[in-house]
């Protein structure tokens, strides 16, 4: 009980007044010591890359659409000074419990532990990843303000340099200027940093008391109506045309079929990861008619509501509801009005393009992650 009053006078003040953010480490600080988990499987201590001349903690996140596209670059930057005495060291500093579904709409992982190894993977990293984001200990002491954000240590491991890797954001392909470059070059060099502070650009780093604004997004969330309407074949004809000019998931499923109900929850994520940007879903049950109730009450508590930031495009298809029961006579005509090399079998999901083409399909479960990379894929230079 005690722990649980703790919990709600936190969460009031966290509503009243936010903490402070912890303040960036002043230049000719020394190395705060740490010791934290890898994806590697193995703890690292600031100790082991005392060997080191130079040592570079980038704090970063898997989700931030910055980090995202800088994570090439801090691995090539990785590549081309490890052999020249530098240690570069890749640190999450965002807590999961921070973050709001809707803050994981630029990438197909969220920031757990868990999802570090995926995240490395897909970029390519072969530098080492550590994860501060269960206590934030190392993260607070230095005052990582977003993702990325680069501190460079000398060999006296004292701070020479602290901001952002370069002016890219979120960018692709080679920069111009690298501040972080400049910085590991004269700290080698024995020299002074022209610019020891720059600014860090990018996604605040996602600190542990923002749970609360979690809790309170998922109440929200939990708040809004969900509704059902009846799906006859000219409706489903216009929601393969696609005029939203959003990318369109449409899932088809039924509350008798196992791995429909067992995929569900990961399909409502993805609508609430992507929904500030062009996408939509629609769910279509292929339940008998007499269960709409039931259907309903499933979908009720699967908490699939149409979210206000799809309204509009919702509206644009002369639709209220993101949710269908199939109430033709012959499910054939659906299939061949949406996918007509769907067999039948259920669940089947098609993503679609703005234009009505199909990107991608899957019959059975989805993957999450293998769902989450094809919507990115499918939603790749749209806002």
């Amino acid at each position: 009980m005690k722990a649980i009053v703790l919990s709600l006078a936190f969460a009031a003040t966290a509503f009243a007044a936010d903490p402070p953010t912890p303040p960036v480490l002043a230049i000719g600080s020394p190395v705060p010591d740490f010791e934290l988990p890898g994806i590697d499987g193995q703890k690292h201590k600031l100790a082991e890359y005392a060997g080191a001349k130079v040592l570079c903690l980038i704090f970063t996140c898997n989700h931030c659409p910055d980090a995202i596209a800088a994570a090439p670059r801090m691995e090539q930057i990785y590549k081309d000074y490890k052999d020249k005495g530098v240690a570069v060291v890749a640190i999450n500093s965002s807590s999961p419990l921070g973050l709001t579904p809707d803050e994981l709409g630029y990438g197909a992982h969220g920031d757990s532990f868990e999802e570090m190894p995926l995240f490395a993977k897909d970029s390519g990293w072969t530098m080492p990843y550590l994860y501060d984001g269960e206590t934030q200990t190392l993260s607070s002491a230095v005052g990582a303000q977003s993702t990325p954000h680069a501190f460079v240590f000398g060999q006296d491991r004292k701070l020479a340099y602290t901001g952002r890797l370069d002016d890219a954001q979120r960018k692709k392909g080679p920069v111009e200027k690298s501040y972080l470059r400049d910085a590991l070059d004269a700290v080698l060099a024995g020299q002074p940093v022209k610019e020891p502070v720059t600014r860090s650009f990018g996604c605040s780093t996602k600190w542990l008391w923002k749970q609360a604004w979690r809790e309170k997004d998922q109440k929200a969330w939990e708040a809004k109506p969900v509704t059902i309407e009846k799906l006859d074949v000219e409706t489903a004809q216009k929601l393969r045309a696609n005029g939203s000019g959003n990318v369109r998931l449409i899932n088809f499923w039924s509350t008798t079929c196992g791995p429909c109900v067992a995929e569900f929850p990961a399909l409502v994520d993805a609508y609430r990861r992507f929904q500030n940007r062009s996408f939509d879903f629609v769910s279509i049950s292929l339940d008998p008619v007499s269960d709409e109730a039931k259907a309903l009450k499933f979908l009720e508590k699967q908490h699939l509501a149409l979210s206000d930031r799809t309204k509009e495009s919702v509206e644009k298809d002369g639709r209220k509801t993101n949710n269908y029961l199939f109430s033709g006579d012959n499910p054939d005509k659906l299939a061949e009005a949406i996918d007509k090399e769907w067999t039948g079998a259920q669940p089947h999901s098609v993503l679609l393009s703005p234009k009505g083409e199909i990107v991608w399909r899957h019959t059975g479960a989805v993957d999450p992650v293998e769902l989450r990379r094809e919507i990115v894929k499918a939603m790749e230079g749209m806002p």
